[in-house]
């Protein structure tokens, strides 16, 4: 398993690698992850990294110029792990994962799996890396093309993620299935809600409303302090549980807004401890604009039985269905007085939370992805098997 990011480090597309591995795993699969220097391993899952890189720290999302070298060594790695482990198939997440898998499969005479999570184009778009109209994007677009048209199978984390393979991209609809995410709804379930808001010094008094995710725009962090600094003009009775890095810019621009006393920002928040944090929480919230990518904190918020805000996407539509209010895409106002009227109508509460955690608990566990995963694996095999 390919992948090119410092795993783990407690943000979603790390979530997604490590609850498929352990899903396969517990499945019988034998599962080799290789991945950068940082992060940190999980129980269970053997892990390989590159040699460490002193001056290279990032943890979080998004492209660097530093990328280059490390998927270099990131390859020589996996070349080595795999001629000593011998895999059956390769599983690359990210596009920078199935570039490398494109060589892999070719050395190692298996097939690619490509794990997408979203265009690699709107990605580098999004984090304002380049313009999408400038030789640089229209480099990454022909790149783009080049790694979903190498890999044997993709699996996508939305099913819109899927069709837009097919119908933009011009993948053969039989390359390409979705596999959403999932969440382990033992360890992500209602807790103690008071226990939590005194271990994290929260008022009791008012409503507490959560995220949980990585700090950028494309997340909707900007946005989101529009909306506190809107509530605060209501006056209306609210506290904000920001949990998530990285949040520096963030904590000082609460401040100059005059809407730091409305919010706690606890920082990076243990993936093991997330679900005893979002159990402080009256009302979870989402208000991500990037349409290419998934959305996993939901899970999490629906398994833990909490009501759910977020803009109105095809990504945010799929998970949620009826478990969810939904405000007008990008619309600061209408995010705000729906929550308003969230926080005001606790029988509307009561009712999106259980039927949240229902659906969480029948629709998605990560055992039943794993086994889906492995009927994906199996005809791969089968393929690679077949005369030609």
């Amino acid at each position: 398993m390919l992948a090119p990011t410092p795993f783990f480090s407690d943000r979603g597309c790390h979530v997604r690698i490590y609850e498929e591995a352990r899903a396969l795993i517990e499945l019988g699969h034998k599962v080799e992850l290789i991945t950068y220097h940082l992060g940190r391993d999980m129980p269970g899952i053997t892990t390989h990294r590159i040699p460490p890189i002193p001056w290279y720290r990032k943890l979080e999302a998004g492209p660097s110029w530093h990328k280059p070298y490390l998927d270099i060594l990131l390859l020589f790695k996996a070349l080595a792990v795999g001629r000593r482990f011998a895999p059956d198939l390769i599983h690359a997440h990210l596009h920078e994962g199935a570039f490398l898998g494109i060589f892999l499969k070719l050395l190692l005479r298996v097939p690619l799996l490509f794990d997408c999570q979203g265009s690699l184009t709107t990605e580098i778009v999004d984090h304002g890396f380049c313009r999408r109209e400038s030789l640089l994007g229209r480099i990454f677009q022909v790149l783009e093309r080049f790694i979903n048209g190498g890999a044997d199978c993709i699996i996508t984390s939305s099913t819109p993620g899927a069709a837009a393979l097919v119908d933009l991209w011009k993948i053969p609809a039989g390359r390409v299935t979705p596999l959403i995410d999932g969440v382990n709804t033992d360890e992500f379930r209602p807790g103690d809600r008071d226990g939590a808001r005194r271990e994290l010094a929260l008022p009791d008094a008012v409503p507490v409303v959560a995220f949980l995710g990585l700090f950028n725009r494309y997340q909707g962090m900007d946005l989101l302090l529009e909306v506190i600094a809107g509530l605060r003009d209501k006056g209306t009775p609210v506290h904000f549980l920001l949990m998530g890095f990285p949040d520096g810019k963030y904590r000082r621009l609460a401040q100059k807004m005059g809407i730091g006393e409305m919010i706690t920002f606890t920082g990076r928040v243990d993936y093991g401890e997330a679900a005893r944090h979002l159990a402080a929480a009256d009302v979870a919230i989402s208000p991500k604009i990037s349409l290419s990518e998934a959305n996993g904190k939901l899970f999490n918020y629906l398994a833990c039985g909490l009501p759910c805000l977020v803009f109105d996407t095809p990504i945010n539509r799929e998970i949620l269905g009826d478990c969810g209010v939904y405000a007008r895409y990008g619309d600061a106002a209408d995010f705000t007085a729906l929550l308003v009227a969230l926080l005001e109508d606790h029988q509307l509460r009561a009712r999106l939370a259980t039927a949240g955690r229902l659906k969480a608990e029948r629709e998605y566990s990560w055992q039943g992805r794993g086994r889906e995963l492995a009927v994906l694996y199996r005809r791969l095999l089968k393929e690679k098997d077949a005369p030609s």
